[in-house]
């Protein structure tokens, strides 16, 4: 009889996926849909988009990613915290609470909710996890050594990206008579757009990115999150010997209880947490990655000259070049997120009078999270040969890849990444659900009947996700994260002046 109920719940699990296929591939592969550049290697298009965007903001704000990038080091240290309390500041007039209170009174009373550092790691519990560790490993496998340079390359670039986008969340943010901060992009493409006399097209881009990040925060935020987390926990515990073997309701059953305790409490709940988890998951990582490339210390200028020629001049990778080239820069921007907008929502609940003040902090997300961890993680795969190239492997591959990795050094090792693994699935959950409710407030309003549905439909939907076999689902999910970017980058482009008068108001005050 169980063998009976096993087999049709397998039958309707493949129909289910396989009817979503159907009816969603369309935007799926709309989304992902990759332009040739030569005879053996294509790339998405929105991978140009945020590449390009990224390169032009870099070049307007002459290379603000290097020269700010230690400005961006004492902002978060509050080198500058005694400016906020200091004079009067005229902000622009589209920066209104709910209530109607003057802006510039409100900002003087200390809007916000949240310190810089918590702003910040907030958003890097977003964006550091299964990219930084599965997704390095694929790139490696499909683009050799060398598409570490270029993962690099896009991380520095990202940095533009991120401060652009997090100025504006904080620029035009919005507070309510409790005190709490609604921001995002779903704010500054209604608001900043209708300066520029824009108003349809504003609103038009906030509901189109609000829409998609909702979806984004159940799917890719979320089911793909908890998924991976078991599925490693599982293979660390003895595969078909684990005990949770084939109880992955069980396991997001768990983690939807964390997750639902933290979530209620807000933006401040979750940046009190965040600031504990995000640099102890990063600790381990680093520290389980630095004792490797310790032990393997002489291989080391080996493995950074293996980056440098395989990205120049790559040997038995299908597309040469180009293909390395395109690895890099795919693995770089769907790690760092830097152009889709979803960190503006976390940077927007920042105490502070300054939007530029939170732009530069937010430029560090893209180095941590690529330029050193990806960085890290790329050198122990090299230096401990896990990984064979010109294939292509799976996120669940990728990650027992990087466990093998560690595991060569130490054998107990997986079990640190395991746990690291389920630290970075969870706060990437947390602040992915701080995303999505901001959004879904934005489509169906601020009442607390509306914020607990969304928050218990999320926590509904990691105890699926922890359960399904996804397939389909998480496709369609992080289609609708990378959808985000269509009327985010529109919208940073054209409001690029605002965020330069952000700027010289933040340097002339700094620089007294």
């Amino acid at each position: 009889m169980f063998l009976f109920l096993q087999t049709i719940n397998q039958s309707l699990d493949e129909r289910i996926n396989e009817q979503f296929s159907k009816a969603t591939s369309w935007f799926t592969d709309g989304i992902f849909a990759e332009i040739p550049i030569s005879e053996t290697s294509s790339i998405p298009w929105v991978l140009i988009v945020l590449i390009l965007g990224a390169g032009y903001f870099t070049i307007y704000f002459k290379f603000i990613n290097i020269k700010e990038f230690f400005t961006a080091l004492k902002v978060v240290r509050g080198r500058y915290d005694s400016l906020e309390d200091e004079g009067h500041v005229s902000v622009s007039d589209s920066v209104l609470s709910v209530d109607g209170d003057n802006p510039d009174t409100i900002r003087v009373e200390g809007e916000g909710e949240v310190s810089h550092f918590q702003a910040l790691t907030t958003a890097i519990s977003a964006t550091v996890g299964l990219g930084n560790i599965a997704g390095v490993a694929i790139a490696l496998a499909l683009g050799g050594a060398g598409a570490t340079f270029w993962m690099v390359l896009v991380g520095l670039l990202g940095m533009s990206s991120k401060f652009v986008e997090c100025t504006l969340g904080v620029k035009y943010r919005e507070v309510n008579a409790e005190g709490t901060i609604f921001g995002g992009p779903m704010y500054y493409l209604k608001k900043g757009l209708r300066e520029l006399g824009l108003p349809r097209l504003g609103k038009f881009l906030a509901i189109l990115f609000a829409i998609m990040c909702v979806g984004g925060s159940f799917g890719g935020g979320n089911m793909f999150q908890v998924n991976q987390a078991f599925q490693l926990f599982e293979h660390v515990t003895g595969a078909e010997a684990s005990f949770i073997y084939g109880k992955g309701w069980m396991f997001g059953l768990i983690m939807a209880v964390l997750v639902g305790i933290v979530i209620i409490g807000g933006i401040k709940k979750i940046a009190k947490v965040t600031d504990k988890i995000v640099p102890i998951m990063v600790a381990i990582y680093i520290l389980a990655v630095l004792t490797i490339l310790g032990i393997n210390y002489s291989n080391i200028p080996a493995a950074f000259q293996s980056i440098w020629d395989g990205a120049f001049s790559p040997q038995g990778i299908a597309g040469g070049f180009v293909g390395v080239l395109i690895q890099g820069f795919k693995r770089a921007a769907f790690s760092n997120e830097a152009g889709i907008g979803s960190a503006s929502i976390a940077h927007s609940a920042v105490k502070t009078k300054y939007p530029a003040s939170e732009g530069l902090v937010a430029l560090l997300e893209p180095f941590i999270d690529t330029v050193v961890v990806c960085t890290m993680t790329a050198l122990v795969l090299i230096i401990t040969g896990q990984v064979a190239t010109g294939v292509e492997i799976s996120y669940e591959e990728g990650v027992l890849l990087t466990a093998s990795a560690l595991e060569s050094g130490i054998s107990w090792f997986p079990y640190v990444l395991s746990f690291a693994v389920i630290l970075f699935a969870f706060s990437s959950m947390i602040s992915w659900s701080y995303y999505g409710y901001q959004a879904w407030s934005f489509l169906f309003g601020r009442g607390k009947k509306t914020e607990y549905t969304y928050k218990l439909l999320f926590c509904i939907f990691t105890v699926i996700g922890a359960a399904a076999t996804l397939g389909a689902v998480t496709d369609f999910s992080d289609a609708m994260i990378f959808a985000m970017l269509v009327p985010n980058m529109i919208g940073i482009v054209l409001l690029v002046s605002k965020v330069k008068e952000e700027l010289k108001r933040y340097q002339k005050i700094i620089k007294g």
